[in-house]
């Protein structure tokens, strides 16, 4: 009977010792739950507050593995500096990293969901426009000399009277007597606002609107968006496709009547200006006569065709894959052109923010991750090369999907 007594009371003093660590444990396994957890909202709660957000460069980044998209990586600012007298405690939350998730300059089609990749490959068999690159690859350039590979390489110039087949006395008439340089004069500081989806709430107009000049895109509206993206418009740059394809739309729209307009249309990989003529991706040539003939004041330009393949050459030489043989975007196409014009150029949402979304355009409601990384055109490697030649910090595309790049007239070889 004592023994029975004994046995009973070891039984028991096992199961306290049993539920205590159960209970020890499930407080550890809670706290590092919650840890991480508090730090993320903590980080969040401090994009908000300029009080508690403190950032720091480019010290220590670390890069997890990008997402399904490719385009995001995720990285871990280094700690701030120690100030010398301060206490242990303070060091040590001085060492807290910020948590932002800024676009990797080094994404690969690996990165890409199976469709988009398959689209890619498909465009690499067609090869509509006959690429034949035998230049370099993967020259990862320094961003001091890939500005100055952009700048001496890359001629931003417009259809003028006396190139080719514009040089009759019919073309005469439509084309604008002064250059775009002269038409916009000296230009200091730009924007060139994308028509991302991630602008909508951005709350970014009152900033976009402060710049002396601003560019946007095919038929991107500002009426009932100027919160986000603000009113100004001084540069819009449209596709042939739109021109032609929504021909009444585009004479008709008032969107189109202002500020100073430029299309472009595609042409075949490093073709002569003639080539070109005879045989347009788009014929928008009646379209543009229309349209200079109702609006004979409204400055209106060609796009020289030969810019966007020495684009697309230094884009893919500084690539370590081959990218599509397209044309590069409207988007890449307008921030070189504001690079010619201006001393500054900061690009709003091409580099996506936290805003971050499948949505297409702020405008509409059509959902597609080719918005953002590109089927037709190369954009995933666009994207890479403007990261590379980013001014700006993480912090700026973090919060505003701003980039800040030179002017070529800025730019010293």
């Amino acid at each position: 009977m004592v023994h029975i007594n004994v046995l009973k009371k070891l039984m028991y003093v096992l199961v306290v010792i049993l539920v205590a660590l159960t209970v020890c444990l499930w407080r550890e396994t809670r706290r590092s739950y919650y840890d991480p957890l508090k730090t993320r909202n903590d980080d969040l709660q401090g994009h908000r507050s300029s009080e508690k957000w403190n950032p720091v460069k480019s010290q220590g980044l670390f890069h997890e593995a990008a997402s399904e998209l490719g385009q995001i990586s995720r990285m871990w600012l280094g700690a701030p500096n120690k100030v010398k007298d301060s206490t242990a405690v303070t060091a040590e939350k001085s060492k807290k990293a910020a948590f932002v998730k800024v676009w990797d300059k080094d994404s690969s089609s690996r990165n890409l969901i199976p469709r988009l990749q398959k689209v890619r490959k498909n465009y690499l068999a067609l090869n509509k426009y006959n690429v034949t690159y035998n230049g370099k690859r993967s020259a990862k350039l320094s961003p001091e000399k890939l500005l100055c590979q952009l700048r001496d390489r890359v001629n931003v110039t417009m259809i003028q009277r006396s190139d080719g087949p514009f040089g009759t006395s019919e073309w005469h008439q439509y084309l604008p007597g002064k250059s775009l340089s002269e038409t916009v004069g000296h230009l200091g500081r730009c924007a060139v606002v994308s028509s991302a989806g991630s602008l909508k709430s951005s709350r970014l107009g009152q900033e976009i609107d402060s710049h002396d000049a601003v560019l946007r895109f095919n038929g991107a509206p500002v009426r009932g968006f100027q919160d986000d993206v603000g009113q100004k418009t001084t540069i819009r740059l449209v596709n042939s496709q739109l021109v032609t394809v929504e021909e009444q739309q585009f004479l008709r729209e008032p969107l189109y009547n202002t500020g100073i307009l430029i299309v472009w249309d595609p042409a075949p990989y490093h073709a002569e200006i003639h080539e070109w003529y005879r045989k347009p991706d788009y014929n928008f040539f009646e379209s543009y006569k229309a349209y200079r003939s109702t609006h004979p004041e409204q400055p209106f330009y060609i796009l020289n065709p030969k810019m966007q393949w020495q684009l697309w050459d230094i884009l893919q030489e500084n690539s370590l894959e081959h990218i599509q043989p397209n044309p590069p975007s409207s988007g890449m196409l307008g921030i070189v052109i504001m690079m010619t014009l201006c001393d500054e150029v900061d690009v709003y949402e091409f580099l996506p923010s936290k805003r971050q979304t499948d949505i297409c355009h702020y405008y509409q409601k059509f959902h597609d991750h080719a918005c953002t990384m590109g089927a037709y055109h190369p954009l995933l490697f666009e994207k890479n090369l403007v990261k590379h030649m980013n001014q700006g910090t993480d912090e700026d595309i973090y919060t505003h999907g701003k980039v800040t790049l030179p002017g070529f007239r800025k730019v010293h070889c």
